[in-house]
């Protein structure tokens, strides 16, 4: 019968290798039309072939776009990263577009409208057109309103801290499951709807 040989550990071995697992992420490169091509997967995903800095070509078979600031800047600093699994965790983050813009330019394809694609549906924040209820109860304020996605109602927790005006004027309203509504310009509401959310602006 052969012997098996066991490995022991000295517990400064074995942080060390802890701490290797822990910072075992790739490097994030910036990403432009040079260096990746995006396309859309047979499976209707978006892939990623993307040019390292020392010339080494990787493919992704599917990537997820994440806005790094969806609020203030939905345009710039789009992280582009791979997948979370259950085994892995978070996936690692491949590289960070500058700016969407950059990829709209013939020699990018349809980078840009498949990136804004998905990012539509991940950060999906219906246009709240006309406000019919407001009622507090219980600690808890209740809306009924009219969406550009249709007609909805949702609660929210505290109104002073889930409604945020921004610098360009377009109000972000939270509700208690994260909800997204946004108020592209109050002014435009109709008096009704304006006076129901007027104190928190």
């Amino acid at each position: 019968m052969a012997e098996t040989k066991t490995t022991v550990q000295t517990p400064e071995e074995a942080a060390q290798a802890t701490e290797k697992d822990l910072f075992a992420h790739r490097i994030s490169i910036d990403l432009t039309p040079d260096n990746a091509k995006f396309t859309k997967s047979s499976g209707g995903l978006i892939s990623l072939e993307v040019t390292q800095p020392d010339g080494k070509v990787e493919f992704f078979e599917r990537i997820v776009p994440v806005r790094a600031f969806p609020i203030s800047s939905p345009e710039e600093f789009i992280s582009i990263r791979q997948p979370d699994t259950r085994m892995g965790g978070r996936g690692d983050e491949i590289g960070m577009i500058r700016r969407l813009s950059d990829f709209r330019v013939p020699s990018a394809g349809e980078a840009a409208a498949l990136i804004e694609d998905e990012l539509g549906r991940r950060y999906f924040t219906p246009a709240i057109r006309k406000i019919h209820s407001f009622s507090e109860k219980f600690g808890y304020c209740y809306w009924d309103v009219t969406t550009s996605a249709g007609r909805v109602e949702f609660i929210m927790s505290n109104p002073a801290s889930s409604i945020r005006t921004l610098e360009d004027g377009r109000v972000f309203m939270y509700d208690i499951d994260g909800n997204c509504f946004t108020i592209e310009d109050p002014a435009k509401l109709d008096k009704s709807s304006y006076k129901k959310v007027e104190i928190y602006l």
